[in-house]
């Protein structure tokens, strides 16, 4: 039986975080992943064509490069593997007779190309930036705050002092909106309210939920002065190159191995059992990268350590619609209708408008198949040409949002009610709808392969119903309610357990941040243990040096 200080459960790119800081400290680590390549939701293959690399899941890395993680460790990243592309074409919608509202990274050519549509737009447009300038600098830092915590607090009253009170809730306020009453508030066409409302459908906003201007708030103005990003050679090179970063410092990542028990004793989490028998004891640590439901339903199963508050709050945690990828090899480019420019775009949303996307919505959570989802078009190889270096095109299309068990279709053409029977005919949908907006593109189809909600469950278990963003991010789960209330600083009712990933605060995106902060999180502890834990630990990593030391003497021996 192996011992070692920290066990973490998957390997999905906050689950390599803490490992990796963990590691840096001296802890001896092991991360343990059940499928035999490394990154959850952050992985990329072959899966059309040989030579054309395809994101599987997750694409955009704009919220890793803000990250923490990022800022310290950019250049090590580089060095094992891992570097960005950024587009200065990030993203655009399309809507009915070749019109587009498209948005680069040059401020300027935007802001005069939407002139050019709506002279109201334009002033909304930049009334509307200058606040999120404002709320960026003032009320964004608590995002990379633990919560509850001292920071997070002290990160909130700093803005609210900097901002003055009766503007920190103007800012509050605009967050309260729906992504329909964002867009009324501020322009005048449907066409620069859909632009808005497309991006609150990534995670589970329909137009009319309310505080679902969240996201769409930030997103909109950060994407464009940052540009779009993806990894170079596609993005399972980020978690490879933090698992080499793992090894350097000591770690582990094991693929190929799924824990199927978190185990305690005395009351606390003390290791995992391995499907096959193998148990890994954990001397400080057992970090779950998992959703509420698989940690508590699955992994704790039958535990009497587990209070039955907690088993039932996580029998409650709510989860959002599924999505479906479907991933094309083109003979050329997408051949958009209108602009030229619209084919080298890192992303196109094709909604068209807000009763579309509301629409769709409702049908969804309805368990309806929509008749004309939302389709958000990654033009990968025009961002990253290493992905497609013949010439052949990579293209990624995320449907929002579908249902997770199928009831009916919308169009009663669809009589499948399972998604293994379903898929190909809710794709051939999906091209269709594309082919309207880009007429021709049927004809350049080399090859497809469709990943549907139920394909995305059985990749990685935390896409529950293929909820790609790990639990809906309605109100009443976010903040300090995510995962459920008392629940949102990682630690759990078991002692030496905690919990990370999406399903936790700050919830979905590449932000590496819950990884970050649970690592800081272990890595502080109370005042009287720090002194001879930093003493156990430094030992351990002596020893551990020892060990490798005397490997290489008796390797050189042997030859």
């Amino acid at each position: 039986m192996r011992i070692v200080d920290a066990v973490v459960i998957g390997s999905g790119h906050n689950g390599l975080v803490t490992a990796l800081y963990l590691a840096r400290a001296g802890w001896e680590v092991v991360v343990l992943e059940g499928n035999e390549d490394v990154g959850g939701a952050t992985r990329s293959g072959e899966v059309t064509e040989a030579g054309l690399v395809h994101d599987l899941y997750a694409t955009n890395l704009n919220l890793f490069l803000a990250s923490p993680v990022y800022a310290e460790l950019a250049d090590e990243l580089a060095r094992t593997g891992f570097r960005p592309v950024v587009s200065d074409r990030p993203y655009a919608s399309v809507f009915p007779g070749g019109t587009s509202l498209r948005v680069y990274q040059d401020a300027a050519k935007t802001e005069r190309l939407l002139g050019e549509h709506s002279a109201a737009d334009l002033d909304g447009w930049r009334r509307l930036r200058e606040l999120q300038h404002e709320f960026m600098a003032t009320l964004m830092p608590v995002y990379g705050t633990r919560l509850p915590s001292a920071a997070a607090l002290g990160a909130l009253t700093r803005g609210v002092r900097r901002t003055g009170p009766r503007r920190a809730l103007e800012l509050a306020q605009i967050l309260a909106c729906s992504t329909r009453e964002l867009g009324e508030r501020w322009f005048g066409t449907a066409e620069a309210k859909a632009l808005l409302a497309a991006w609150g459908m990534h995670l589970d906003y329909g137009p009319d939920v309310s505080f679902g201007a969240m996201f769409p708030f930030v997103e909109t103005f950060g994407d464009m002065e940052a540009g779009i990003a993806v990894a170079e050679g596609g993005i399972s090179t980020l978690p490879r190159a933090l698992a080499a970063l793992i090894a350097e410092a000591g770690g582990e990542v094991r693929t190929g191995a799924r824990v199927e028990r978190v185990l305690t004793s005395a009351g606390r989490a003390c290791g995992v059992r391995l499907e096959g028998g193998e148990v890994i004891r954990a001397r400080r640590a057992v970090v779950a990268g998992t959703t509420p439901t698989q940690l508590y339903g699955e992994l704790l199963s039958g535990d009497g350590v587990v209070p039955g508050a907690d088993r039932e709050q996580a029998e409650r945690f709510r989860y959002g619609p599924g999505t479906m990828m479907v991933h094309l090899a083109l003979d050329g480019p997408v051949p958009w209708a209108g602009d030229r420019d619209l084919a080298s775009f890192a992303y196109v949303h094709v909604g068209p408008y807000v009763d579309d996307l509301s629409l769709t919505y409702a049908q969804s959570v309805a368990g309806l198949l929509p008749d004309s989802p939302l389709l958000v078009v990654g033009q990968t190889s025009q961002v990253d040409p290493s992905r497609s270096p013949d010439g052949r095109q990579v293209v990624w299309v995320q449907v929002r949002s579908l249902p997770s068990q199928i009831r009916g279709d919308a169009r009663g053409e669809i009589t499948a009610r399972d998604w293994d029977e379903a898929k190909e005919a809710m794709a051939d949908r999906v091209l269709a709808k594309l082919e309207g907006y880009a007429p021709g593109l049927g004809a350049l189809v080399r090859a497809r392969t469709v990943l549907s909600p139920l394909d995305l469950e059985r990749s990685n278990p935390n896409l529950v119903g293929g909820d790609s963003v790990a639990g809906s991010h309605h109100v009443a789960q976010n903040f300090l309610f995510r995962p459920w209330l008392g629940a949102s600083g990682y630690t759990t009712s078991v002692p030496g357990l905690y919990l990370i990933g999406a399903s936790t605060w700050p919830g979905a995106g590449t932000n590496a941040l819950s990884g970050y902060l649970c690592a800081q999180l272990l890595l502080t502890p109370p005042a009287g243990e720090r002194l001879a834990g930093g003493v156990k630990a430094g030992a351990r990593a002596v020893a551990r040096g020892v060990r490798q030391a005397a490997d290489t003497v008796a390797a050189r021996r042997r030859r």
